[in-house]
């Protein structure tokens, strides 16, 4: 059996004698899309920054079986791994096309001369981009711009990517399509570990799920075993019995 692509074991993460996540025990294979939902406050988005290096952590992490000591942005990036933030975090007076190569700058600093075909693959995955790509991003949609910060990341050539709340400040319609290109993402060969908020976009497009309240992991399993589970539909999912069942049928 291969070695998880991603394992976390006993992580916590602590903002001085606050403690925000603690004791979480997760795993992403290859291939896979897994997410962590839970309230606003439980440590989602914490949990992600300490996977990528920007805060510091505790217990084990380690990739494709081998630990990293200290996870920095650096080592991270360079095993794989990249971060579209909460906020995105573009640059609004820059192109589309100039974004996306910034995103490429680290494989272009390791020697790589491939951004031209990363910049077709993100296109093809993206045509709306393709279409805007000499627009100033700050001109763009809600919906675009999270298109342009995923895009961004894909230019690093990344194995695992991690979302942070996708789908935060989208319209409904919106977050089904941005949430549909995610799933997509396997057939680049990429994994994805999803932090959202609206559970019930992210259950329906993951394979696996952990549920974190106040910096814990309280339920794990398949997403769909989630999606179905009665403490899920009445505190995450806002429905009743009936309702369940239309989601069911989706």
């Amino acid at each position: 059996m291969s070695a998880d692509l991603l394992q976390l074991r006993n992580f916590g993460v602590s903002y001085g004698a606050v403690q925000a996540v603690h004791g979480v025990e997760l795993n992403v294979q290859q291939g896979e899309i897994v997410t962590v939902i839970g309230p606003n406050g439980a440590g989602k988005s914490s949990l992600l920054c300490a996977a990528i290096g920007l805060l510091r952590s505790s217990g084990t992490l380690a990739i494709d079986g081998v630990t990293i000591g200290k996870p920095s942005v650096e080592v991270m990036v360079s095993r794989g791994v990249a971060l579209v933030p909460e906020r995105r975090e573009l640059f609004g007076e820059m192109s589309v096309s100039d974004n996306l190569l910034l995103g490429g700058f680290w494989r272009w600093r390791q020697g790589h001369r491939d951004q031209a075909q990363r910049m077709d693959e993100v296109f093809a995955l993206f045509p709306r981009l393709h279409e805007r790509s000499a627009q100033l991003a700050s001109t763009l949609s809600g919906g675009e711009r999270q298109m342009l910060a995923i895009g961004r990341a894909l230019m690093a050539k990344p194995r695992l990517l991690m979302l942070d709340e996708p789908s935060l400040g989208l319209a409904p319609l919106i977050v089904r399509e941005v949430l549909h290109m995610v799933a997509s993402l396997r057939r680049l060969g990429v994994s994805v570990l999803l932090v959202e908020q609206n559970a019930r976009a992210a259950l329906q497009v993951a394979d696996r799920a952990y549920v974190l309240e106040m910096g814990a992991v309280v339920l794990a399993g398949s997403a769909q075993e989630l999606l179905h589970d009665r403490r899920i539909i009445d505190t995450y999912l806002g429905m009743g019995r009936q309702a369940a069942g239309r989601v069911a049928a989706t």
